[in-house]
């Protein structure tokens, strides 16, 4: 039975210590690269923005950073103000959304010494007392800067946020689309008809906007947000580290035209970075008819020279129905399983074990929850320092957040270790190891 700790002194004291020697360790790093740690009113990048940038190391400095920051400001405020905070906390991405569709970052491009609320709600049509009370708001936390009182510039968050930024067009699907799905929440889980369901036809997200997420996209009112949902993607992929893939496995051992196939894959950008490291590589890229022609453009495009030279192909696939490429060296999920209850994966897992060859291996690259409390089970090195919550709590936050989204959004789930090895297990795998892929995990089975 784990100790709980009814020492709160103790805790200001451990956190307060943690934080301070986590802090040199960080700006270690950032002197060990002739860097300054960027300031927030800066507009410029810095040189671990992009995840596959940054050494293990750091991405766990910054990490307990967060964790214990926010641990010790429950532990000295009252209950009621963090429980408060907490409540009003919606109106912060809504604030972000009439921020973003009002291209307040863009206006204020080059402009450092900002612009007054006026001119941007001329720009942007709003009312101009209200939108200067929202960039208060958001630049009270940071996002945005107030230079002089009502007149704002852009700042290192805010920076997000400009149109050609991908990660505008994730903030952009959150706030809007998926946030209002977020908002039928309890509605669904309280409903007797949708309680259990794990079709996306009884998602929150079905509930609010009278189609699920599949279909919405080709709605009168989702076919206007389909190219910032593709640009989210995008973003996606650039916050959660796409770039890791090649830094994470022991892909130096692998043999000279090896095959990976990459299971609905979408554009098969994963594997173009990959390839673009380990050229020795060949790739077989899966996904639905109409994806497939999109990635042979993508790739057409992005690296001709693999086409040409035959070491990618684009096989249609439905991987619910269908098996895959049969015999390759390595078959690979990036985030596809969270999309789907425990049912069709299995469907999919099963289809991809129909396909491997005794050496075959399958990699799948998802988030991986732990639990809240200290487990033995749980390895070790994975868990944070006392008197953290051992998930690293609001340093992992993302992974739990995104687990309530996938709820929302199709009705399905993000899962543990043991989630994915009983998965696995039921449809002929067996666990090898999990690879630290930074936020997400890489999971490595063989055959049973």
């Amino acid at each position: 039975m784990p100790v709980t700790s009814h020492n709160g002194s103790a805790d200001v004291v451990a956190l307060v210590n943690l934080i301070s020697s986590t802090a040199q360790e960080i700006l270690a790093e950032y002197s060990k690269a002739g860097q300054e740690v960027p300031s927030l009113d800066s507009t410029d990048s810095g040189p671990f923005d992009a995840p596959e940038k940054v050494s293990a190391g750091l991405a766990k400095a910054i990490r307990t950073i967060e964790a214990a920051c926010g641990q010790l400001s429950f532990t000295v405020a009252s209950p009621g103000h963090v429980m408060t905070n907490k409540a009003y906390a919606f109106e912060e991405p809504a604030g972000m959304l009439v921020a973003l569709n009002a291209k307040v970052a863009d206006h204020l491009l080059d402009k450092p010494e900002g612009l007054h609320v006026d001119e941007l709600a001329q720009k942007s049509g709003l009312d101009g007392g209200k939108l200067g009370r929202i960039l208060r708001m958001l630049a009270t936390k940071h996002c945005f800067r107030e230079v002089t009182p009502n007149v704002f510039a852009n700042n290192r968050l805010s920076m997000q946020m400009v149109s050609t930024n991908p990660v505008s067009g994730l903030i952009g699907s959150m706030t809007d689309e998926a946030f209002r799905g977020g908002s039928h929440l309890n509605a669904a889980l309280t409903d007797p008809k949708t309680a259990s369901s794990t079709s996306a036809d009884d998602s929150p997200f079905h509930r609010a906007h009278g189609v699920s997420l599949f279909g919405f996209y080709e709605s009168p009112v989702g076919s206007k947000l389909g190219g910032r949902f593709v640009q989210a993607m995008v973003g996606w992929g650039e916050v959660t580290g796409k770039a890791m893939l090649p830094k994470v496995y022991a892909w130096e051992n692998v043999l000279e035209n090896a095959t990976l196939c990459d299971v609905g894959g979408s554009s098969g950008h994963m594997v173009l970075d990959l390839m673009k490291e380990y050229p020795k590589l060949k790739a077989i890229i899966q996904d639905l008819p109409p994806v497939v022609e999109q990635a042979k453009e993508f790739w057409t495009k992005e690296n001709p020279q693999a086409i040409e030279k035959q070491r990618v192909e684009f096989v249609p696939l439905d991987f619910l129905k269908e098996t895959p490429v049969p015999n390759c060296d390595f078959y690979y999920l990036r985030h596809i399983l969270h999309d789907w209850p425990n049912s069709d994966c299995q469907k999919i897992l099963s289809n991809i074990r129909n396909a491997m060859g005794p050496k075959s291996r399958l990699l799948i690259h998802e988030f991986v929850l732990q639990h809240a409390v200290r487990d033995t089970s749980e390895a070790a090195a994975n868990q944070a320092p006392e008197p953290l919550l051992p998930n690293y709590g609001m340093g992992r936050i993302r992974l739990y957040q995104q687990d309530i989204n996938m709820m929302v959004l199709f009705n399905s789930k993000e899962r543990t270790l043991q989630e994915f090895v009983q998965l696995a297990e039921q449809t002929g795998f067996k666990f090898e190891k999990l690879w630290d892929s930074g936020e997400a995990g890489l999971l490595e089975f063989t055959i049973a």
